[in-house]
């Protein structure tokens, strides 16, 4: 069955979306066009949607809106935004009823023509994906990026050939209903992380598997050998299995030798690809991100095309991102880090000397205590806000090596409030950054508005 196939089935089926957001709303002029009888359900109201509810009820397209928006869900196919909880009661009703309920990941993976290189993981995903989208694009091959990343990736299925490639980033609220995975599977790492919507970390985890659970003995899964959790999931690869560790030796995967080279090796056979030390991004955590993405297309590029995109990509904003140098002090974005681990990992790891800064923000249900004896080593000053700014104080002053003012520990009631904090605390020599380790929930929409505001507010400085 083709995709043709699967909007052929469509004509005349009522077809709801869930939320309006950048996987569902590309996909509605596709299934009028296919015949189906759409209703958009969305959380917001008619006056927040604005002009794009008139332009949707134009275009035929039937509105339920408001909180009780899921209210006699009674369509034959449901699409679910990915933000939206699997076992949400009104979605586990629609199935009882006999209601397909699915998502635009679900679907594109089950009809999509071409291989697909896909990427999870708790930290590293989206620098992943792009330095392996940027490889296979040096190698000459037709790439489609997409997925939790960018853009949805259905709405353009049919102009994807058989001959070019995907790469996907995908989260554990994409996979955790899809039946069918990537030919290439990556996982950069686990820790705990969206434990707010996750019933707990089971969940969690048992969602990001199904990248590479479904695939078949030609598939390929790339694992982190220095993670305990995806260790454990090399003995439950079906296909081709490559790990890859900056700590030690592998026989079948990507290593870092003591001098810094980086090998891939398979079957034992190994072939020197780069020193560290030519990657532009810093940090030793994109020196696994880089391990993550040999692993993926060896055998598709060369270790040329490797190396070439090691020198020239400089990295994706908001990830250590600096914003400028004023006065002798630099200020880092590095609003991506919404999980502790993505802070220690990070900017955490960036530098020799301690750093102002600025973190907390939404609470995602996960543990800050991992991010406690960190932070006493590697920060001077902490200026905690948002609704976590407590529960990573307490972690802080509960560390082993926590001493009283080693970090000052600063609260403040905005980022504006924050920034000028900084400000007043830096002097010539120093780092500020923000690398909240919280998502942005409670102030901004997103990280990267997040991450935007932190810019502004430093080049007015």
């Amino acid at each position: 069955m083709t995709i043709t196939d699967f909007y052929r089935e469509m004509k005349g089926k009522t077809v709801a979306f869930c939320g309006l957001g950048g996987s569902n709303l590309p996909l509605i002029d596709r299934f009028l066009a296919a015949g189906a009888k759409v209703t958009a359900r969305d959380r917001r109201t008619r006056e927040k949607l604005g002009d794009l509810a008139d332009q949707l009820e134009k275009k035929s397209v039937q509105l339920v809106l408001g909180e009780n928006y899921l209210e006699d869900l009674n369509e034959e196919v449901i699409f679910r935004t990915p933000g939206m909880p699997y076992h949400l009661p009104q979605l586990d009703a629609a199935r009882a009823r006999g209601s397909v309920v699915t998502s635009e990941m679900e679907v594109f993976l089950e009809y999509c023509p071409c291989r697909v290189f896909g990427v999870t993981g708790s930290d590293g995903k989206t620098t992943t994906t792009t330095i392996l989208s940027k490889i296979l694009q040096h190698a000459g091959k037709t790439v489609h990026v997409g997925g939790n990343i960018g853009k949805a990736l259905l709405p353009d299925i049919d102009s994807i050939r058989p001959t070019d490639v995907v790469v996907a980033e995908l989260s554990s609220f994409q996979l955790i209903s899809v039946g069918r995975s990537p030919q290439v599977a990556v996982v950069t790492n686990m820790s705990p992380n969206h434990l707010d919507i996750h019933k707990d970390m089971q969940e969690y985890i048992d969602a990001k598997k199904n990248i590479f659970l479904h695939q078949d003995g030609f598939g390929r899964a790339v694992f982190n050998l220095d993670n305990p959790i995806t260790t454990g999931f090399v003995s439950q690869a079906r296909g081709e299995c490559l790990t890859f560790s900056r700590k030690q030796r592998v026989r079948n995967g990507c290593f870092v030798n003591p001098d810094g080279t980086i090998v891939f090796a398979k079957n034992g056979v190994e072939t020197p690809i780069m020193n560290c030390s030519e990657i532009r991004i810093p940090g030793a955590h994109n020196v696994e991100n880089y391990l993550a993405a040999i692993c993926a297309v060896w055998g598709y590029a060369s270790p040329e095309d490797i190396r070439a995109v090691a020198e020239e990509f400089s990295g994706v904003e908001h990830r250590a991102e600096l914003v400028r140098e004023l006065d002798g002090v630099r200020w880092y974005n590095d609003s991506i880090a919404t999980t502790p681990s993505r802070t220690v990992r990070g900017m955490l790891s960036l530098f020799p000397q301690k750093l102002i800064l600025i973190a907390g923000g939404y609470d995602k249900k996960i543990p800050f205590e991992p991010m406690g004896e960190p932070v006493c080593e590697h920060v001077k000053t902490l200026v905690l806000m948002g609704v976590t700014a407590p529960k990573i104080e307490a972690a802080v002053k509960e560390a082993k090596n926590y001493r009283p003012g080693a970090p000052k520990i600063l609260h403040a009631a905005s980022l504006e409030e924050a920034v000028n904090l900084c400000r007043q605390e830096a002097k010539s020599g120093d780092i500020v950054a923000l690398s909240p380790a919280c998502a942005s929930f409670d102030m901004f929409p997103n990280f990267e508005t997040r991450g935007d505001r932190f810019r502004e507010l430093v080049k007015q400085l």
